[in-house]
């Protein structure tokens, strides 16, 4: 199934909220043989399991996904402090769990793993210079792993994020873009970020929000199409950028994900 424009269309494995079996049941019922696939459930106990069920399965993994199980999304500052690979407690933990999860990645046969990797701050020199040896660190595993590792865009302007990238300049380092999270976090315009972005874009998330009109709060997720992302203008500034990657519906919000994952196959066909 792709959209109008060629892409092929995916779901976000978590935004389901159901175990593996639950989710292939569901993706049939789409009609959807591509998923950006979360492989935290492959680590540890029950993982075998996990990844001998995604692997019986006709899909295409467009993305293999892994978080941090520190990381709090109950406000925007208790993001800031936990998100990604900035903790300092959680790092040794954090390497572990991120080698494991190249290797299930490696195994479903995806060019790339996604995460959020925190915080991006260039006026903090000495957190800076740690978020980059840490980055170079875990993207020198993707890449002897013949993956890609991907940055979802969130806490960061597009700006901050290409000069980031610029100094990195590491070939198994991309962006996962997300344009709702540039909403959410109240960072930036989808449409103009795709533009300074597009050189590293590799994968998409299909997710819209609105603005938040209180100062430090998240704005809100709604079904795409229905918020402030604007879906038709965001997804020619990527056919103008030369996108060639799939789209992922991803949808964390609202009680009848099933419906509105259906909704946006519907309005992106």
């Amino acid at each position: 199934m792709k959209t109008k424009q060629g892409w092929p269309i995916g779901v976000c494995s978590w935004s389901l909220q159901q175990d593996i079996k639950g989710v292939a049941a569901s993706l049939r019922g789409l009609g959807i043989k591509h998923v950006h696939l979360a492989v935290g459930p492959a680590i540890g106990r029950g993982g075998k399991a996990y990844l001998g069920t995604a692997l019986k399965q006709d899909w295409t993994v467009t993305s293999a996904m892994i978080n941090f199980p520190q990381e709090d999304y109950s406000s925007l500052g208790a993001i800031r402090r936990t998100g990604g690979i900035m903790p300092d407690r959680q790092w040794p933990a954090n390497r572990k769990r991120f080698i494991q999860a190249c290797n299930a990645a490696a195994m479903l046969g995806t060019h790339y793993i996604s995460f959020h990797a925190g915080f991006l701050d260039h006026r903090n020199i000495k957190n800076a210079r740690k978020f980059y040896d840490r980055m170079n660190w875990l993207a020198d595993i993707a890449a002897g792993r013949n993956l890609i590792l991907l940055m979802e865009t969130g806490q960061e302007s597009a700006a901050d994020l290409s000069y980031f990238l610029d100094i990195l300049e590491h070939p198994a380092v991309g962006v996962n873009f997300d344009p709702a999270n540039m909403i959410l976090y109240d960072k930036d315009v989808p449409a103009k970020a795709v533009k300074i972005l597009a050189p590293w874009i590799r994968h998409i998330h299909i997710k819209d929000a609105v603005r938040t009109n209180k100062r430090g709060a998240w704005g809100s997720e709604v079904p795409w199409g229905d918020g402030e992302v604007g879906g038709n203008k965001f997804l020619k500034s990527l056919e103008k950028a030369g996108y060639k990657g799939a789209v992922a519906i991803e949808r964390e919000a609202g009680d009848q994900r099933l419906a509105d994952i259906s909704l946006a196959v519907k309005r992106l066909r």
